[in-house]
């Protein structure tokens, strides 16, 4: 078994899994160390918790409470599993629902509902969606909820002073845009919790906090690249990307072209002909 993790806040930690064991490996009791949700996204294998026996295939859910014990099997199973874990803290768990049998469930089969959002994570997580990962598994975790809760959560109820905050958190990271800014950061700036942040940001301005920042890095690299001077590596780097792959990734997905052919087309033209 690998483990890489791709994020750690505060609220959250997103971990990656691969599993290479066969119906010839040795299962052994393993501990849940926090409530978890995760996907399982490609493979299958069979997992016993709490007196219960599941099997899960891509699609599936593992459902992790803090103390609980349980056993993932590989008899009828070959070839690997890899899974997108989210392991929430108390305050995130609390904040969606922490009612006990929610997250003693164990597992849960390939649900359309949760299906849909664990590919949405998965693709933050490969980096071939704006929005933020953390993000994702926060929508996908509170979907979870929802679904064995079997209630709806609640529609916002947006007052004009929740409206302003959204607002003035847009604006806050329109300004800070070059810096490294994360979720947690920006709802503490707005005095809210990072789940109740994002869906009140979300609700009023339509994209989630982390789209925002990405197409305001977006909206300044495509005016910066007028500048034919300029390196493209340091307009990514100076608008607040972190490394150029990403930067052309999150480009070309947004303006249909890369960095440079959007800087070759801007330019019109070059021989004064108009044919």
């Amino acid at each position: 078994m690998t483990a890489t993790t791709l994020l750690r806040r505060d609220c959250m930690a997103v971990v990656d899994y691969r599993c290479s064991a066969g119906p010839k490996d040795m299962p052994f009791a393993e501990q849940h160390g926090s409530h978890s949700v995760s996907y399982v996204r490609r493979g299958s294998f069979g997992c016993q918790s709490r007196g219960r026996s599941f099997e899960l295939v891509a699609g599936s859910v593992l459902v992790g409470h803090p103390g609980d014990e349980f056993t993932c099997t590989h008899e009828h199973h070959g070839g690997g599993d890899e899974c997108l874990s989210f392991h929430l803290a108390p305050s995130l768990v609390e904040t969606m629902g922490d009612r006990r049998s929610i997250w003693q469930v164990g597992a849960l089969p390939p649900l359309a509902e949760l299906m849909v959002q664990g590919e949405l994570a998965q693709a933050a997580a490969d980096g071939v969606s704006d929005i933020g990962v953390d993000e994702a598994g926060m929508i996908f975790a509170a979907r979870f909820v929802e679904l064995v809760g079997g209630q709806a959560r609640k529609p916002l109820t947006m007052r004009p002073y929740d409206r302003r905050r959204a607002v003035e958190a847009a604006m806050w990271l329109d300004a800070h845009a070059a810096q490294s800014i994360d979720l947690e950061q920006t709802a503490s700036e707005a005095g809210l919790s990072a789940f109740h942040f994002l869906r009140l940001f979300t609700k009023t301005l339509g994209v989630t906090p982390h789209q925002y920042l990405i197409r305001s890095r977006l909206r300044r690299a495509a005016r910066q690249l007028l500048d034919e001077s300029r390196p493209i590596t340091e307009i990514a780097y100076d608008v607040g990307f972190a490394d150029l792959s990403n930067f052309v990734r999150s480009f070309h997905r947004a303006a249909g072209m890369s960095p440079r052919r959007f800087r070759q087309a801007a330019r019109g033209p070059r021989s004064g002909r108009l044919d």
